[in-house]
């Protein structure tokens, strides 16, 4: 984490993120670190489809079409979020962290992650096999940071 801030500042450059399922943990384990606030610009937990709408902008028919935890809305989360903070890089993360909340087409575990940096977006899919809820957290704040690592360098 302390290599991700001294990269970020030695860069110049801001990071945003904008969190569901992880609850903030990926903002806590940034700001956690010393020098933070020179890179680490805004943090939003948007938990709620209400938040994603209101606060994220994102279209309410792509929720209803496609659900909260979907490439569509990860996508629009993190578009609408570096509009809003207008930093380098910002990160987008909407998942079913369990234990309960999963079917057979959308089962715990699985998360998406959205980087984007400059005009270029990824969304990644992941699926983390643990069921408990504290480990999909962690996999998924892990798996975040070094995708941002990737796009940083």
């Amino acid at each position: 984490m302390k290599s991700l801030i001294k990269l970020l500042t030695r860069k110049k450059l801001k990071i945003s993120v904008a969190e569901s399922c992880t609850g903030g943990l990926l903002a806590s384990s940034i700001t956690s670190i010393s020098g933070a606030s020179k890179v680490f610009n805004l943090g939003l937990v948007t938990y709620s489809n209400q938040a994603k709408i209101k606060v994220l902008k994102v279209n309410k028919n792509i929720i209803k079409e496609n659900g909260a935890v979907s490439h569509e809305c990860c996508f629009a989360m993190v578009k609408n979020l570096s509009r809003i903070s207008k930093a380098n890089i910002n990160v987008s993360i909407t998942g079913i962290a369990g234990p309960k909340g999963g079917t057979k087409q959308k089962p715990v575990g699985l998360v998406y992650i959205g980087v984007k940096r400059g005009a270029k977006i990824q969304i990644n899919k992941c699926l983390f096999k643990s069921k408990k809820r504290s480990s999909i957290q962690k996999a998924t704040v892990k798996k975040a940071l070094d995708l941002i690592l990737k796009i940083t360098k």
